[in-house]
Formats: C-alpha cells, sequence, structure tokens
C-alpha cells in the first residue's frame, strides 16, 4: 500500500480536491491519499464544497490538518501546491510540486478550472504508477 501525501497552504483547498479525487479513482489495496496543510485553516473553503458536490464527492466532514515531519515520514509520494519552503524535507521521500492557483475566494468558474487541472493531473499520476481502480 502506498501514501500519497498532497500538501498546501491551508489544506482547505487544493490539496482538500486532491485526496477526495484521488481516493475515488485509486485502487484501494494498492494506494491511498492523505491531505494535510504547513498552516491549516479551520475549514475547507465553502467554494471548493461546492465545486467538489459537482463530482458527487462532499468534502462537507473533511477537516485541515497540519503537515508534520512525522507525518510526511509515512508517505511514499508528497506533492506539494504552492507552499514552498513551508513544506518539511523528509530525506529519502519522493516529491513533486504541482503549481496551482489557491481557490479561496475565486468564483465557481475558476474554482472548476483548478479542480479539472487537479483531476487531470491525479488521473495522470494514477495511471503512470499503475494505481488506478
Amino acid at each position: 500500500m502506498k501514501t500519497v501525501i498532497f500538501a498546501c497552504v491551508h489544506n482547505a483547498g487544493r490539496s482538500q480536491i486532491a485526496a477526495a479525487i484521488f481516493q475515488a479513482a485509486a485502487d484501494p489495496q494498492k494506494a491511498r491519499a492523505v491531505s494535510a496543510g504547513t498552516n491549516p485553516g479551520p475549514h475547507v473553503h465553502p467554494i471548493v464544497i461546492t465545486a467538489m458536490l459537482e463530482l458527487a464527492i462532499d468534502l462537507t466532514s473533511a477537516k485541515p490538518q497540519l503537515l508534520t515531519e512525522q507525518l510526511a515520514r509515512k508517505a511514499d509520494l508528497l506533492i506539494t501546491m504552492g507552499c514552498g519552503d513551508n513544506c518539511p524535507f523528509v530525506a529519502g521521500l519522493r516529491r513533486d510540486d504541482w503549481p496551482l492557483q489557491d481557490p479561496r475566494d475565486l468564483p465557481l468558474e475558476y474554482v472548476r478550472t483548478i479542480r479539472d487541472d487537479i483531476a487531470l493531473r491525479v488521473r495522470e499520476l494514477l495511471s503512470r504508477e499503475g494505481w488506478a481502480r
């Protein structure tokens, strides 16, 4: 079982989207996703919840969590999304960065574009790694 951490600053948008789409599309016997943030917000952005409900993915009960070195050490891959130098460095951990705009306070049509970009990246990752359902 492989673990992928999707990390952004507030763990209230991009990383929540990525982890939820990953969980929906990944073979649960092969891989799982966790989302975290370097400075977690109090809740997932309401506009993100709305955009994800359009995909029949409910993030209303998702809670932002802190990205710690301990959490990162348990992962096989860390994908960062705008946390820059605030993301922990863990020796030996594969890492990738997806430079994506923060959906906070954006109109729904822009959030949809970010969501769809993330979905494409997640599908490509799952296909490349052989983790898709």
